[in-house]
């Protein structure tokens, strides 16, 4: 292209194409006047806005491009300049010699969890310095992060920015942003806050540990639905990020996972911890060794004896505490057992009538009701009814087991 068709705002010339989206292109562009190289993004309208929406349209971008000017940070694209010509709006801003995030996805494939967890950290650091100012950015994603030669990361294209409390300009049919790192509540009409670009941040760290996006989908509307309602795939890569990336990605931003909440899990996960884990993480093969193994068979054994115990205890306890049976006594037990051996005791002669017997003495206690009655002489009598509650009331000259008098 010629100079003249080449030169923006009388200064800057046009040199080559570095990024296109949705929004616009961004060039590679020099500052004449400066002499520095710079990025120039071309900020083009849809092309159903009426006259007066294309007015309106200009006047936002240019109160967005001097929102995205109040950031001073060096993870943050700084914003040089913002002019109109060719009949839209041209934000001039800081050249990074650098490639994208995307472009680094989508060359290489998914990240380590470490890596991503150092950008993120760094992207956590640039959106605290926006929210300080008061600046939403609205579009964080893959590529919209320039990853510099010097290991910086810095978020850029501030172009849909806008403030917290500046007056909304209502934009006719226009979605601001990309569908698929788009928060639930933008998605669903609401109003950009902070926590919508934490959740943009959440699903770009998510596209570079697992190399896809949770929500996107063939079509915007279809993408929007799945923001709404679907929940990302299951994690698979994410390692000790994935509680973290599941804090980000709460739909209810009232429950979404706070700014310096992230940045000290994402900081604890580089200084080789992640604290309060919300989710399984591997922690590798554990060797127990043979000391404790063996250590093992002893405490079975304590508890094995101590539960025998217990009921040997428990056993013996209730068999004092059982009632005694004065009465039953073993059936095969005799009452009175007479041995040839023993010396036998003489039997009584024929007293006068006069003279009382002395009482025999009873060596045997007497015999129950179901136990049989050996008599001195070896014979089996019949059965002997019940003795009386007095033994001492017999009468002299009674003879046990003969049934009367003698």
């Amino acid at each position: 292209m010629s100079d003249s068709a080449g030169m923006v705002g009388g200064r800057y010339r046009l040199l080559r194409t570095i990024g296109q989206g949705g929004m616009g292109t961004v060039w590679q562009a020099h500052d004449e006047v400066l002499g520095r190289d710079v990025a120039v993004k071309e900020v083009l309208p849809p092309p159903d806005l009426t006259g007066a929406e294309r007015e309106v349209f200009a006047v936002r971008t240019f109160r967005e491009a001097r929102a995205a000017g109040r950031v001073a940070h060096p993870g943050v694209a700084a914003v040089y300049d913002v002019l109109e010509e060719r009949g839209h709006p041209w934000i001039v801003m800081q050249l990074v010699a650098s490639r994208t995030l995307g472009e680094l996805i989508r060359d290489e494939g998914p990240m380590a969890p470490l890596e991503a967890a150092g950008i993120g950290l760094q992207l956590l650091e640039a959106l605290r310095a926006a929210h300080a100012a008061g600046v939403l950015h609205r579009d964080v994603k893959p590529d919209n992060v320039l990853l510099a030669a010097d290991g910086r990361a810095v978020l850029t294209d501030f172009g849909i920015a806008t403030t917290e409390d500046e007056a909304p300009v209502t934009r006719t049919g226009i979605l601001i942003g990309t569908p698929a790192f788009m928060a639930p509540e933008r998605a669903a009409g609401g109003q950009a806050r902070s926590a919508s670009d934490l959740w943009s941040l959440g699903v770009t760290l998510y596209l570079a540990v697992e190399g896809h996006s949770p929500f996107h989908r063939d079509n915007a509307l279809a993408t929007l639905g799945a923001v709404m309602h679907a929940e990302p795939a299951p994690l698979a890569r994410a390692g000790v990020l994935g509680p973290v990336l599941l804090g980000l990605l709460r739909k209810n931003p009232a429950e979404r996972m706070s700014l310096e909440e992230a940045e000290r899990r994402l900081a604890a996960i580089l200084a080789g911890g992640a604290p309060e884990q919300t989710g399984p993480v591997h922690l590798g093969t554990i060797t127990v060794p043979q000391a404790a193994r063996r250590r093992g068979l002893p405490l079975a054994a304590i508890a094995a004896g101590t539960l025998a115990v217990a009921i040997i205890t428990g056993g013996a306890a209730w068999w004092s505490s059982r009632p005694d049976d004065p009465i039953r006594t073993p059936r095969s037990t005799p009452a009175v057992v007479t041995t040839p051996s023993a010396t036998p005791t003489p039997e009584p002669s024929p007293l006068p009538t006069s003279e009382a017997p002395a009482p025999r003495t009873r060596s045997t206690p007497p015999p129950t009701r179901d136990q049989p009655r050996t008599p001195a002489s070896g014979k089996r009598t019949s059965k002997e009814p019940k003795p009386t509650e007095s033994e001492s009331s017999r009468t002299p000259g009674d003879v046990e087991g003969s049934g009367g008098k003698t």
